[in-house]
């Protein structure tokens, strides 16, 4: 199946109001620029260089959303043009992001990261570390980022049950914040997600086909 073909059936099953992420990790431009001359203007990279490589090949209106882990001495590489963040899960990422989008005179948009799976190896903060930044005097004086959401990864297993009620859990959470964003599901649990309250979807080998 080409892309143009995979984009169009998701996009069928997607309502108008959830946004499509692209994830474009690992798969070289001319796949990112199928996808884009079919329409797709939103595309996530989980690799500071990566993304930096493939914004300077690929036209200018493309939306970069970093969703891997973000390290801290790698936001100066993206600060110049990235459009959301997701997985921020620290108070101390969000100064970092704060200082570098200062130097670029611009206002970076983030998503804190929930940790909502089973899995030690998965980032994310508790539900009352996030509260506590939310409610924080100190985030309010971080002029240069806006915390638009959340993003939650739910645990790699067939539990249908379980990944669903780990998306509830996020979105219970995420209903007492006035937070716009919650970033939920990948290619494998995009459809429980969106059952479960997510607007934004990060999809990629349904997409581009299986990572190499």
């Amino acid at each position: 199946m080409s892309i143009q073909h995979n984009l169009s059936k998701i996009s069928k099953n997607i309502p108008s109001e959830i946004t499509l992420v692209a994830v474009s990790k690992t798969k070289p431009i001319e796949a990112v620029l199928e996808a884009y001359k079919s329409g797709q203007r939103i595309f996530g990279e989980n690799k500071v260089q990566e993304m930096v490589e493939k914004h300077e090949a690929l036209p200018q209106d493309i939306q970069w959303h970093l969703i891997g882990h973000l390290q801290r001495n790698k936001v100066k590489y993206i600060a110049p043009f990235v459009s959301l963040i997701h997985g921020v899960d620290s108070f101390q990422t969000l100064e970092e992001i704060n200082k570098h989008a200062t130097k670029n005179s611009r206002i970076i948009e983030c998503l804190l990261q929930a940790k909502i799976a089973t899995e030690e190896s998965k980032f994310g903060m508790s539900f009352s570390e996030i509260q506590e930044i939310l409610d924080s005097e100190k985030l309010r004086a971080l002029q240069n980022i806006r915390v638009v959401g959340l993003m939650g990864m739910a645990s790699f297993t067939d539990n249908k049950l379980q990944i669903s009620k780990e998306f509830k859990s996020l979105k219970t959470f995420f209903n007492t914040t006035s937070l716009k964003t919650l970033s939920m599901g990948m290619s494998g649990d995009y459809p429980l997600a969106i059952e479960n309250g997510s607007n934004m979807v990060r999809v990629g080998s349904a997409i581009f086909g299986a990572r190499n």
